[in-house]
């Protein structure tokens, strides 16, 4: 059967499940990949006693392609953007950076996407020419279709140009561009620009953001525009990152992950580090991921778990405290399960049924040193071998723990 296809209506019962809306301890129902407003006649129950059930994550910033290039050693801060894309010209001829981009762009760009799937990230905003191994139907993530977008306004040779990309753009689907992505005063000039040539509006979505002042903020806030939180990225390239409360507190911020080249591991890395250093709590968190990424690049059937969006889901033990501390303060590894269009795609080897259930081949595999299930689409030995911490499971038989998920058919 294609990983795509939801085999079975199912029903998660004894977990909370956890939106920015606030929890509920009702039974989840799944119906033909999407969540259900009643349970079916019959149904498969999944008893998730002690869990918690999140939407999966939208990550609204990345470059899927270029997550297995090394990054460029940086020893001081760069200005702005554009200062470290003249550095890495150099370093293209680093023969480790060369023999990482002679691997096919359509595997990096399937490497990139399982990256984000593992870190429980089932929907991504990806900020480079579309490439026909996106339309993929085992795709491991969901893409942000239909949008516009340019590079940056520095950049006017990569990407489609500015105004008339924002021109051809639909005012009901968000334009994406890299801007203020640096500390000077050109970036902090960029916003003036963009406005200057009638570019920021309520669809305009703005990366980065580093160099906007206190008014440029108020100026993003009242045009309804919204901005891309990359802190990692940020703070690797330029030394610090914009201060994202006030964006924050006004609906009109998303977090992503850029990529590897400068930005964290995966979206839990990058959220864990936000709450470590204070800037933001878990449930401001929970929502950038979710609602206010879906609402930013209008994406309305995702970040959920309201009846008929998308059954994108991700399933954590519940570890006491505030539920979003659950997602928030963990690694990928810890994850019970990331399910993707009502199927699981990676999850604990407790969860074999509900594979096999789903008519998806599971394939054993250890996730940072932990035994997982991977769906069989997705366990391509090419693939696997890009992802540092991914690797087949030789030993089979793995019964996983005692204490987890139990599957049973039944009618509820």
């Amino acid at each position: 059967m294609d990983v795509l296809q939801a085999a079975l209506d199912v029903s998660l019962c004894r977990a909370v499940s956890i939106a920015p809306a606030g929890a509920s301890r009702a039974p989840l129902p799944i119906r033909a990949g999407r969540i259900g407003s009643s349970l079916a006649a019959r149904a498969w129950r999944i008893d998730l006693h002690d869990h918690l059930i999140f939407p999966g994550m939208i990550n609204a910033h990345e470059h899927l392609h270029v997550n297995a290039v090394p990054p460029l050693p940086t020893a001081a801060p760069f200005p702005n953007s554009y200062a470290w894309i003249a550095a890495f010209q150099a370093h293209f001829k680093e023969p480790a950076v060369a023999a990482a981009l002679q691997v096919p762009k359509a595997l990096r760009l399937r490497h990139g996407a399982l990256k984000n799937l593992l870190a429980g990230t089932t929907c991504v905003a990806h900020h480079d020419p579309w490439h026909p191994a996106l339309d993929a139907m085992d795709f491991p993530v969901a893409l942000l279709r239909d949008y516009g977008w340019s590079y940056a306004l520095g950049w006017p040779g990569y990407g489609p140009p500015v105004q008339s990309s924002f021109a051809a753009t639909a005012a009901d689907r968000p334009w994406l561009i890299h801007l203020a992505e640096g500390t000077d005063a050109t970036a902090q000039a960029e916003l003036d620009q963009l406005d200057r040539l009638g570019c920021l509006a309520a669809n305009s979505v703005l990366v980065h953001g580093v160099g906007l002042r206190k008014r440029d903020v108020d100026r993003v806030i009242a045009s309804g525009a919204a901005v891309v939180w990359c802190p990692t990225s940020n703070r690797t390239l330029l030394g610090r990152s914009l201060d994202p409360r006030r964006l924050c507190a006004a609906g009109r911020l998303a977090l992503g992950s850029d990529s590897r080249l400068s930005g964290a591991r995966d979206l839990l890395d990058e959220m864990r580090g936000v709450v470590a250093r204070g800037e933001l709590g878990p449930a401001q968190l929970l929502e950038l991921v979710t609602t206010a990424a879906a609402r930013i690049l209008r994406l309305p059937g995702r970040g959920s778990l309201a009846p008929g969006a998308r059954a994108d889901l991700v399933i954590v033990e519940d570890r006491g405290g505030d539920a979003e501390s659950s997602l928030a303060g963990i690694r990928r590894s810890d994850i019970r399960a990331v399910v993707r269009d009502g199927v699981p795609r990676i999850a604990d080897p407790d969860f074999a049924e509900w594979f096999a259930a789903a008519g998806v081949d599971a394939v054993p595999v250890t996730l940072d040193g932990k035994p997982k299930l991977l769906a069989g689409p997705l366990a391509e030995p090419a693939l696997l071998a890009l992802e540092p911490g991914l690797e087949c499971e030789r030993v089979a038989g793995h019964s996983g723990r005692a204490c987890g998920a139990t599957v049973e058919a039944g009618c509820y």
